[in-house]
């Protein structure tokens, strides 16, 4: 029976990993390890093992002290992908953000990933905004958990 592991990246090899998906997943932002690293240090970054075979990873954006939103991030690699991973890996994500505090919980696709946006649009969110970064050509979509 296989596993599923959702772990904090917090060491030098989770964060490769959690680099690892993001470059593949969102390869127009695509991040360095100086940028990831910087990203632990303000948002709650977590890796998805089934056994020991890396599938996905996570953000969780806290919300602000006097801004209750949070963002949850689910990403999940292609090839694992229908099988419920995501599903998991984004309740893990929602019970976080929610412990710290969120009221509110938004979430972000790329516009070239359909899954994604399928996925959100499942759970309950609905777009608020598209717009592409400085230097980009895919638009990026924020979603509003309904």
């Amino acid at each position: 029976m296989n596993c599923l592991r959702i772990e904090p990246a917090e060491d030098d090899a989770s964060l490769l990993d959690w680099r690892l998906v993001h470059n593949a997943l969102i390869p127009t932002a695509a991040l360095s390890v100086a940028e990831v690293t910087e990203r632990a240090g303000r948002n709650r970054l977590s890796v998805a093992y089934l056994d020991d075979v890396l599938v996905g990873c996570s953000t969780v954006r806290p919300p602000g002290a006097d801004n209750p939103v949070a963002t949850v991030i689910a990403r999940i690699l292609p090839a694992h992908r229908g099988r419920g991973l995501g599903t998991a890996l984004y309740a893990h994500g929602l019970e976080l953000a929610r412990e710290l505090g969120a009221v509110v919980i938004e979430t972000c696709v790329l516009e070239s990933n359909p899954e994604g946006l399928r996925f959100a649009l499942r759970q309950g969110f609905v777009e608020i905004e598209r717009y592409v970064l400085p230097g980009g050509t895919v638009p990026f979509i924020d979603l509003r958990l309904g």
